[in-house]
């Protein structure tokens, strides 16, 4: 029997605004120096293919989905990238959710499932988090750019 969804969101690798930002000024640096670059010909081309490059990857990295949250009755599950394996976290072990900045840094690298420190994180672009206790002490942090609707999936799902 398959469950209905009460939550779903799509994370997508290249959308997150501070990457965005580097790549395009890298490549803004590349067709600069192309347009200076008058003399000496096989450099100016490198400098406009590198810029293409990048432009044409950034492109494509908008519509990569890094992962994908799903908010089930009982339980969230979390499906990344195409080797990624399928993340069950079930909410009957959950004692604590809040509501939290992922992170106090400007800059964050896309991470799925990352243990590091006794938590578990979830990211690919946004400032905020949903941060999920467990009865063993682990922390889930699951980054979203839709905070109060996936706190209110999770709270609906657990009740």
């Amino acid at each position: 029997m398959d469950q209905k969804p009460l939550f779903i969101e799509r994370q997508y690798l290249g959308r997150d605004k501070g990457w965005i930002s580097v790549r395009l000024i890298l490549a803004l640096f590349c067709f600069i120096v192309y347009y200076l670059n008058v003399d000496h010909l096989p450099s100016r081309q490198l400098f406009f293919i590198v810029g293409s490059c990048i432009i044409f990857v950034s492109i494509i990295m908008m519509y990569l989905v890094n992962y994908k949250t799903v908010v089930l009755p009982n339980s969230i599950r979390l499906s990344g990238l195409w080797t990624t394996s399928l993340v069950k976290i079930d909410l009957s072990s959950i004692i604590q959710v809040e509501k939290k900045p992922y992170s106090k840094f400007i800059f964050n690298n896309s991470v799925y499932n990352l243990h590091k420190n006794g938590k578990i994180r979830f990211y690919a672009g946004g400032g905020d988090a949903i941060w999920l206790t467990d009865r063993e002490g682990l922390v889930y942090i699951i980054g979203t750019h839709k905070q109060e609707e996936l706190y209110k999936a999770i709270e609906s799902a657990k009740s």
